[in-house]
């Protein structure tokens, strides 16, 4: 089965590692850690210590948020360990449940983290401390998560440092503005973890006289709170800090815009004005075309004229005639006449 550790303790000192579940309830106090367990040792686990059955179906499904839950004599706490993973990049959760009561403890393990051996160790190698019952062991593993999110919370500290450098510094490309989703994305996760925690050592708290929790124990769980509530408020200015930081990203993505769109504008401008001055060039140049063509054809008509008179032929009519230069004179003057009052009509002249 599942099972990572099964102590027996009396006078805070392991006396039993059984290896079944039988001899779990000997001594003063069990402790049975299970990591991943399948539906028939959580039946097995529940009908030895008698666990209600709705926590065990919440054990069994996993994905539950944290929360702290009590079931007569017995008190189910769900715990949302997190770690920054550095190959991922990313914050990773973890899900501890605890089924907690008089003379026994069990805890169920969704993930390899946090490690709770180790943890175990550190409580075993204080007997007068761990002789102080189950709540004892809640309280260490209450500090153990909590203790875990202050890594989690230096890095998403830098990580928000380095988003406001890029921002402060004009960096407004596509890869900040991902990078400020997923932290806020990892952000919003890791206050659904810790959050809850503040209520749940509140109500152990205002439980522990009814229950004569030991003062230790007591004094254990308020500096749990204390941690907690600094975490928690830490994690609530990340928030407001990344949901500013994309007002910000939006605002200095917009006045981009809008300067590259200036730019556009005035380069378009400055193209028009070009185009205007080609425009007018090729207008100026035409009309001179115009011009020239229209005086090339007036000058050509008394050319023809003189051309075809200009001819070496002896039967040519007119030839002889004694008024047929100042005929050709006057149709010379006359063509061009013409002329020029036609191109004078249509604005060439």
């Amino acid at each position: 089965m599942a099972l990572i550790d099964n102590a027996v303790y009396v006078g805070g000192r392991r006396v039993e590692s059984p290896s079944t579940l039988s001899l779990a309830t000997r001594g003063d106090l069990a402790w049975i850690g299970l990591l991943r367990p399948d539906p028939s040792e959580l039946e097995a686990v529940a009908s030895e210590f008698g666990l209600h059955e709705n926590a065990v179906e919440d054990a069994r499904k996993g994905h539950q948020r944290a929360k702290l839950e009590r079931y007569g004599d017995t008190l189910f706490l769900v715990l949302r360990p997190a770690w920054f993973d550095s190959r991922a990049e990313a914050v990773e959760f973890g899900e501890v449940h605890l089924f907690v009561g008089d003379r026994f403890v069990v805890s169920v393990r969704h993930a390899e983290r946090p490690d709770l051996a180790a943890l175990r160790a550190r409580v075993e190698s204080d007997p007068e401390f761990l002789a102080k019952g189950s709540e004892a062991v809640t309280a260490a593993v209450l500090d153990e998560v909590v203790d875990g999110y202050a890594p989690v919370v230096e890095v998403l500290q830098d990580q928000i440092d380095a988003i406001e450098d890029q921002l402060f510094a004009g960096q407004v490309d596509a890869g900040v503005s991902k990078r400020i989703y997923q932290l806020l994305s990892e952000v919003l996760g890791f206050q659904r973890a810790t959050t809850p925690v503040p209520a749940m050592v509140k109500g152990l708290l205002r439980g522990a006289d009814k229950y004569g929790v030991d003062d230790e124990v007591q004094h254990r769980l308020r500096n749990v709170l204390d941690h907690a509530l600094r975490v928690t408020e830490r994690v609530d200015s990340f928030r407001a800090l990344l949901e500013n930081a994309l007002t910000l990203h939006s605002t200095l993505v917009t006045q981009e815009q809008n300067e590259a769109m200036r730019r556009m504008t005035s380069a378009s401008l400055a193209q028009g004005e070009e185009s205007r001055q080609l425009a007018r060039a090729a207008h100026r140049q035409g009309e001179e075309v115009k011009k020239i063509s229209s005086w090339a054809a007036i000058l050509f008509a008394p050319g023809l004229i003189a051309g075809v008179y200009g001819m070496n032929f002896d039967d040519m009519p007119e030839l002889h005639w004694k008024y047929g230069y100042p005929a050709a004179i006057v149709g010379m003057l006359l063509l061009m006449t013409l002329l020029w009052a036609w191109f004078r009509k249509r604005n060439w002249l």
